[in-house]
């Protein structure tokens, strides 16, 4: 479980400080698909980049699985990013001189695994994606799609307790977007990933189990999804973005 507790990140000196985050509390619970919205400058990235360790926060704590990640010494950030987290970025961010396979395990060959469990995790992380047969190949020899699957699948590979992505979907059109989001799906109801994903876009959101709400670096509002389609959520989405203000042309 991530539990974010009261949190706040300044920047600037002190005669011209800029709060990007006032007291932002939430949980998000094991196997659980949360999507965060605001404008531009309401705190979203920088919840991420908190949370992602990427930066510090000014006060406040955050937990995953018990772990205090505010307080984590320098010299164990890397290796908590490696073991704990995956991130699914915009471009995939492969390696085009790896193959399929070694881009998946590149994670668990950093932290010295064992080359037969190494192996062992791609294969199967690769098998429940669909890309077994692909992972002898490189980069530029698979499709735009299959890229997508390599990416997801080394954001699980060493089965990490949380899944960050940040606006995934930004640079891909319309039908890559929802191929993403759909092998995001899978990920999140079928591999049980937990996952938070920073985005713009009502219709991206509308796949989420929850989405939070910031304004001026605060949590404006929640929605939960429930049992209602994703249609009548994606239409729920716009309505709270109506009131946040702004940004509607950006999402619709």
């Amino acid at each position: 479980m991530l539990q974010v507790q009261n949190i706040e990140k300044y920047y600037g000196s002190r005669n011209n400080v800029t709060k990007a985050l006032d007291r932002v509390s939430f949980d998000v619970a094991d196997g659980e698909f949360m999507a965060v919205m605001g404008a531009s400058g309401s705190g979203k990235t920088t919840l991420l980049n908190c949370i992602s360790t990427i930066d510090t926060v000014s006060a406040g704590n955050i937990f995953l699985d018990g772990e205090n990640i505010a307080e984590l010494p320098a010299g164990e950030l890397a290796r908590f990013r490696r073991e704990r987290l995956g991130f699914v970025f915009q471009d995939f961010n492969l390696l085009d001189t790896l193959t399929i396979e070694e881009n998946i395990g590149l994670a668990l060959s950093l932290n010295n695994r064992d080359a037969d469990k190494v192996q062992r995790q791609v294969q199967k992380v690769a098998g429940q994606l669909g890309i077994t047969d692909i992972l002898e190949k490189f980069p530029w020899q698979v499709s735009g799609g299959q890229k997508q699957r390599a990416a997801c699948a080394r954001a699980l590979v060493a089965g990490q307790s949380l899944i960050l992505a940040d606006e995934p979907t930004g640079a891909l059109d319309s039908k890559a977007s929802k191929n993403l989001l759909e092998i995001m799906t899978q990920m999140n109801q079928e591999l049980k990933a937990t996952i938070i994903m920073v985005t713009h876009d009502a219709y991206s959101a509308s796949y989420a189990s929850r989405v939070l709400f910031l304004k001026d670096g605060s949590v404006f509002n929640e929605l939960i999804k429930g049992g209602r389609p994703r249609p009548v959520f994606y239409h729920e989405i716009l309505d709270v973005l109506a009131l946040l203000g702004g940004d509607i042309s950006d999402v619709i």
